[in-house]
C-alpha cells in the first residue's frame, strides 16, 4: 500500500499531462483533490454523504439494517443517481422485511444502472412479497432474456441463475433471504490502486475500460468526488455527453466547490453551446481560488478561444 504521499505523487505523475493535479481518494470533507470543502456549509450538504455511505457499508456489513438505510437515505438525498448507495438502500429494507420501502430505491438503482443484476434480483422479489405477480413475473422475463444472451458463457452466469431462482421462489410464496450485493463490499482504502490504474488509462486515451473502474470503485468509495469527476471527463471524451452531465452534477452535489468537476463541466457546457453557462462557472472558480488557480485558468482559456489540447 502506497504511503499518503507517495499516492499523491503517484497522481500527480500520471495525471499531469490530461488533467489538473487530483489528490489520492479521502473520505474526509467529501471533497476530494478538486477543491472540496468540508462539510456542512452554507452551499453543501449538512453531512458528508461519502462519509454516511462508509458508515452504511459497514452497519450493512454488521447487519444491522436499520443503521444502514438510514446512512443510505442520507446519500440519496443529495445524489440520487448513485446506484449503489439506492441498491444498498433497497437491500438494508429488505434485510428488514420492508419490501414496500425497498421497492423505490430498487427502482431507482436500475434507472440509474439498468444492469444492476442484484436491483433486477431484489426489485423481482419485493414486487412478489407485495403482491404484484405481474411486475414480478416481468423481472422474471428479464432475467431469463439476460440468460439467453449470457448463454452460460458470461461472467454473471452463475448469479443470473441464482437470482432467476430467488425470484421465482418468491413468487411461489417461498422463503426469501436478504441475498445482498453480488461483490464484496471493499473498504475505501482499497480504491487507491485502482484510482491510479483508471488515471493511467485516461491518460493513455483508454476511456472506456477507465469508466469500468472507476464505476465498479463506486461500490468501495461511495460518491467520491473525484470519482464522479472522472467519469464525467472520461464520458466527455468519449461524446457521451449527457452522461458526463450527470456525472459532473452529482459531484457537484456532494463537493459544491470541487474545482475539477467546475471546470471540466464548464468546458462541456462550452462544447455544448452554453457560453453562458461556462462563464457561470468560470465565476464560480474564480469566487472559490481568491488569488486565481489553474482551474480557473483553463477554463477562461476555453471560453476566450484558446482551449488546450489536452482538456
Amino acid at each position: 500500500m502506497l504511503s499518503q504521499s507517495n499516492r499523491i505523487a503517484a497522481v500527480f505523475a500520471l495525471s499531469l499531462a490530461v488533467l489538473p493535479l487530483q489528490p489520492a481518494l479521502s473520505a474526509g470533507g467529501g471533497g476530494g483533490g478538486g477543491g472540496g470543502v468540508a462539510v456542512p456549509s452554507s452551499s453543501a450538504p449538512q453531512y458528508d454523504p461519502v462519509v454516511e455511505y462508509q458508515d452504511g457499508v459497514e452497519a450493512y456489513r454488521a447487519k444491522d439494517y436499520k443503521k444502514a438505510a438510514a446512512a443510505f437515505g442520507r446519500v440519496v438525498a443529495v445524489v440520487p443517481n448513485h446506484a449503489p448507495a439506492q441498491y444498498l438502500l433497497g437491500a438494508s429494507q429488505i434485510g428488514q422485511g420492508n419490501f414496500k420501502k425497498a421497492r423505490r430505491p430498487l427502482e431507482a438503482a436500475i434507472k440509474a444502472d439498468p444492469g444492476l443484476l442484484e436491483a433486477q434480483r431484489d426489485l423481482g422479489i419485493a414486487y412478489a412479497r407485495l403482491g404484484d405477480p405481474a411486475k414480478a413475473a416481468a423481472q422474471v422475463e428479464k432475467l431469463r432474456a439476460l440468460k439467453t444472451t449470457c448463454a452460460g458463457t458470461c461472467q454473471q452466469a452463475a448469479e443470473i441463475d441464482t437470482a432467476l431462482e430467488a425470484v421465482i421462489s418468491a413468487i411461489a410464496g417461498g422463503p426469501v433471504q436478504a441475498l445482498g450485493p453480488g461483490r464484496v463490499l471493499a473498504p475505501l482504502g482499497s480504491v487507491d490502486g485502482t484510482y491510479v490504474t483508471a488515471v493511467a488509462l485516461i491518460n493513455a486515451g483508454g476511456y472506456d475500460p477507465a469508466i469500468g473502474l472507476l464505476s465498479d470503485s463506486l461500490w468501495a468509495a461511495g460518491p467520491h468526488p473525484d470519482l464522479l469527476t472522472y467519469l464525467g471527463f472520461a464520458n466527455r471524451k468519449l461524446g457521451r455527453f449527457d452522461a458526463a452531465s450527470g456525472w459532473y452534477r452529482q459531484a457537484l452535489a456532494v463537493a459544491p466547490q470541487h474545482r475539477g468537476a467546475l471546470e471540466y463541466y464548464g468546458e462541456l457546457k462550452l462544447e455544448r453551446g452554453d457560453l453562458s453557462g461556462a462563464r457561470d462557472h468560470l465565476a464560480r472558480l474564480d469566487r472559490i481560488c481568491g488569488f486565481g488557480c489553474q482551474e480557473a485558468d483553463e477554463l477562461r482559456a476555453w471560453i476566450n478561444g484558446e482551449r488546450p489540447s489536452a482538456s
